[in-house]
C-alpha cells in the first residue's frame, strides 16, 4: 500500500496539538471539533431536539465511530461535522475553521479540500468508469484530466483495485463499488473521511475486508475516519467511540 502526504494549500490552515488519552496518539492535531453543538427541527408543528450540547475532538489518524439507537441524531452529527448542515446552536469546526462562518462556496472549497464522504449506498456515477469516479474530484479541482487519472489509478491500486479500473459501477460487485467509493474519498489526500454506515450493504466478511482497509489507510496516511455504524463489533476496532442517547452523549 501506497505512502503519501496530504496536498498542501496556500490558505494558512491552524489546527490545534494537543495530548489525548486512549490509543490515540498525544501529539495529534485537532481535526474536527464540535463546540456546544445542537440542533433542533422546526416545522411549525413539530419541535425535536435532535442533537443537545454536544462537545467532541476528532484528532488526526483517529479512528471514531458515532454509535446509538435509530433516531439518536448519529447522521445529523456527521451532516453537521461535514458542514452539510448548520447547528442551531453552538458551532462544528474543520481545520481550525467554522463552518457558519463560511458562505457556501467557502464550504464547498473547504470540503473539497479536507475532507472525504463515504455513504452505505456508495453513489458512483453510473455511467462513468471507476477511474473517472475516483477522478471526479480532482476534476472539480480543475485539475488536468490526465493528473486527475493518474492519482485515481494509484489510489485505486492502493484500495486493491488495480485490474478494475475501466468497470462501470454495475461490473463491480458490492464490496467493489464500496472499495471505489473509499478510493474517491481518499483521492483529495483529505484530513478527515466522514462515513455513514459504509459496511452496512455488506455481507460480513466483505465488511470486514472493507473496514480492515479502512483502518490500514488511517495509519498510513494519517487521515481520521469518523464513522457511523451500527456494528458493535467493527465499532470495537476503532480507536474510540462515541456514543449518542436521544441526541445526547
Amino acid at each position: 500500500m501506497s505512502n503519501f502526504s496530504r496536498t498542501d494549500h496556500t490558505e494558512r490552515v491552524e489546527v490545534r496539538c494537543e495530548a489525548s488519552t486512549g490509543s490515540v496518539r498525544t501529539d495529534a492535531c485537532v481535526i474536527l471539533q464540535a463546540k456546544h453543538l445542537s440542533k433542533r427541527f422546526n416545522d411549525g408543528v413539530l419541535d425535536v431536539t435532535v442533537l443537545q450540547n454536544l462537545n467532541l475532538e476528532v484528532t488526526e489518524g483517529e479512528t471514531l465511530a458515532i454509535v446509538g439507537a435509530s433516531g439518536s441524531g448519529k447522521s445529523t452529527l456527521l451532516h453537521l461535522l461535514g458542514g452539510l448542515d448548520a447547528p442551531t446552536d453552538g458551532s462544528a469546526w474543520l481545520m481550525g475553521r467554522d463552518w457558519t462562518a463560511m458562505n457556501p462556496s467557502e464550504q464547498g472549497v473547504w470540503r473539497n479540500q479536507h475532507l472525504g464522504f463515504v455513504y452505505q449506498f456508495h453513489h458512483l456515477l453510473p455511467e462513468f468508469s471507476a477511474l473517472d469516479n475516483v477522478a471526479m474530484p480532482l476534476l472539480i479541482r480543475r485539475m488536468k484530466r490526465a493528473e486527475a487519472r493518474a492519482q485515481a489509478a494509484q489510489i485505486l491500486k492502493d484500495v486493491g483495485l488495480a485490474s478494475r479500473m475501466a468497470h462501470r459501477p454495475a461490473e463491480l460487485s458490492g464490496g467493489e463499488r464500496q472499495r471505489v467509493a473509499i478510493a474517491r474519498s481518499l483521492v483529495c489526500k483529505p484530513a478527515c473521511v466522514l462515513a455513514d454506515e459504509p459496511t452496512g450493504n455488506l455481507d460480513r466478511r466483505t465488511a470486514d475486508g472493507i473496514f480492515e482497509m479502512m483502518l490500514g489507510l488511517a495509519k498510513a496516511q494519517g487521515t481520521a475516519f469518523v464513522l457511523v455504524t451500527h456494528d458493535e463489533a467493527l465499532a470495537a476496532r476503532c480507536n474510540r467511540q462515541f456514543g449518542l442517547s436521544i441526541g445526547k452523549s
